[in-house]
């Protein structure tokens, strides 16, 4: 038994379809697995057992009786402390919405509940979802699974590790500018940024109005489809028996390799030559105007989210981590008309984008240019904090930019991770490219 907690959500679903596992006793491990674990309280913020049992109890009901909801009917998930749940706590990671309970659940989790998926409870985040590293001081700081001392990236942070340490079968995140991709490929998972407004964020909380994703957190790239579909009350994507063979990889060759360290960089290169190896024609791109879409990014992002959270924080400044406080006050300082020429400049750059990347089946580059960093060293260490937080968002944030359907693929090598970008609103393209991807890594 002790194997389900190992297994993708697809087999568990495929298991509970047989009749070969029980949905009850499903959660039964995965609750047994998380209160017995030393790190159950920095991953999970609230466990819903009541939820679970009910849930898989119905689940189960439905199983023996031939009239499962889906694929995924009975398999249990973790939920972002950013996503309404009714009766229960939703924080957002934050001491400034501590005791906050909400009446209804976000819309993808009724999706999700009507897909027949256990909610097994809430998981820690980066406050407010304002960071790449998952560094949390005022409720509690994920380990990553490959270095107990270091953290293991934001803002998902718990979502990822409750799928990497085996308590849950996926966990389901948000993506603003990295947040399912860097806790994904640290922590040697698959992770899907879904295109802005595809899965409804009507009962999340926001970080940015105009960049904020929802996407999944997961062992394989069939359970980032199937959850993409659940979550968005949709069909699963026929993921086929596509091949590399003939596909256009375009690797960007602008921003995104500089400054990568040495292991994330040999971990992509080997992971380009595998594609090479299945059939894939890699060729080289460069992208000039990604350097204006950078400079104003700062300011878009600043100016959405003070917009959203500057009463509650001038309200009690002193409840939050000062290095989060100080991002989210920057945009206090951006002008009205700023922020609107910022937008305009930014679609343009977009449209520029499309018909480069228009020539390829996707765009591919390392997903983070770091290794996850030691937790204790960034707290002592302001600069260092900034400089690491900034190069962990920085290759991830180029598809939030850009507004694209993005995946990160584990390459094999501990928290190293390759990302493939596609069109906007293309996931079902890159998904299906995204499972040969993984056959030739893997």
């Amino acid at each position: 038994m002790q194997d389900w907690r190992w297994m993708t959500a697809a087999d568990l679903g495929r298991a509970i379809g047989a009749g070969d596992i029980d949905p009850v006793a499903l959660t039964e491990v995965y609750l047994d697995a998380i209160d017995a674990h030393e790190f159950r309280d920095r991953i999970y913020a609230r466990v819903t057992h009541d939820r679970a049992r009910a849930e898989a109890a119905a689940a189960s009901a439905r199983a023996k009786s031939g009239f499962r909801r889906g694929p995924l009917d009975g398999v249990p998930v973790s939920w972002k402390d950013l996503f309404d749940t009714a009766g229960v706590a939703t924080e957002a990671g934050t001491a400034l919405m501590e005791g906050r309970v909400p009446d209804t659940d976000a819309l993808v989790l009724q999706n999700a509940g009507a897909a027949g998926l256990v909610c097994l409870g809430k998981t820690h985040m980066s406050e407010i979802a304002f960071s790449g590293l998952g560094l949390n001081p005022i409720t509690a700081t994920p380990p990553c699974v490959n270095d107990h001392a270091a953290v293991a990236g934001g803002s998902s942070s718990g979502a990822a590790t409750s799928v990497a340490f085996g308590l849950a079968a996926a966990g389901i995140g948000s993506d603003t500018g990295g947040s399912v991709r860097i806790p994904s490929a640290w922590n040697d998972l698959v992770g899907l940024k879904t295109t802005h407004g595809r899965l409804s964020l009507d009962g999340v909380v926001p970080l940015c109005l105009t960049f904020d994703t929802v996407g999944p957190l997961c062992r394989s790239v069939e359970d980032a489809a199937l959850l993409f579909a659940a979550l968005g009350g949709d069909k699963p994507v026929d993921l086929g028996d596509e091949t590399l063979k003939g596909k256009r990889l375009m690797v960007l060759d602008t921003i995104a390799p500089d400054d990568v360290r040495d292991a994330p960089r040999a971990a992509f290169q080997s992971a380009v030559e595998r594609l090479q190896n299945a059939g894939a024609i890699v060729e080289h791109v460069r992208f000039a105007p990604l350097h204006e879409a950078f400079d104003v990014a700062g300011y878009l992002y600043g100016a959405d989210s003070y917009g959203w959270w500057r009463d509650l924080v001038e309200a009690h400044p002193e409840k939050m981590f000062p290095q989060i406080l100080e991002r989210v006050r920057g945009g206090k300082l951006v002008s009205g008309a700023d922020f609107v020429a910022g937008w305009n400049l930014l679609r343009a750059i977009r449209k520029q984008y499309a018909a480069v990347a228009g020539q390829c089946d996707a765009v591919i580059l390392p997903t983070a240019p770091i290794l996850p960093p030691n937790a204790d060293r960034l707290l002592a260490d302001d600069a260092y904090y900034k400089v690491e937080n900034l190069l962990a968002l920085r290759n991830t944030r180029i598809a939030n930019l850009l507004d694209l359907a993005s995946v990160t693929l584990p390459t094999g090598v501990p928290s190293c991770g390759i990302m493939l970008n596609g069109q906007n609103g293309g996931e079902a393209a890159l998904l299906r490219l995204a499972a040969a991807a993984e056959r030739a890594l893997s």
